[in-house]
């Protein structure tokens, strides 16, 4: 029989480099995801101004979706034109996005989106 072994304080805690190296490596991959999307939406965007969609649904879902790559440029420019498209169909639901932009990326989102509306 073995005896019990003692019970260290570093034993089975993960050290804060580790957990910091994890992190970097979860960034780096949330980033590649998005980056991935973004490269994903850029035709469809373009598919849906370029035709004049007045396709609501299919623009909403679109928008959902850009919301969260608009804290990377690209993604925003795509949300930008998305929303300048949509301005002409739909305002106030235009303005929803605008705001929950806001509310979601907070600080960044004031210089940022006050170009959207013509």
């Amino acid at each position: 029989m073995t005896p019990p072994r003692k019970h260290t304080p570093t034993q089975g805690k993960v050290s804060y480099q580790d957990q910091l190296a994890e992190l970097v490596r979860l960034t780096a991959k949330v980033q590649t995801l998005r980056e991935q999307g973004i490269e994903a939406l850029t035709p469809v965007v373009q598919g849906l101004v370029r035709s004049a969609s007045r396709d609501v649904q299919r623009i909403e879902q679109t928008l959902d979706q850009l919301l969260d790559l608009a804290c990377l440029p690209e993604g925003l420019a795509l949300f930008k034109t998305l929303c300048r498209h949509y301005w002409a169909l739909a305002p106030q639901a235009t303005a929803g996005y605008v705001n929950a932009y806001r509310e979601m990326w907070d600080d960044e989102a004031q210089a940022d989106i006050s170009e959207v509306a013509p």
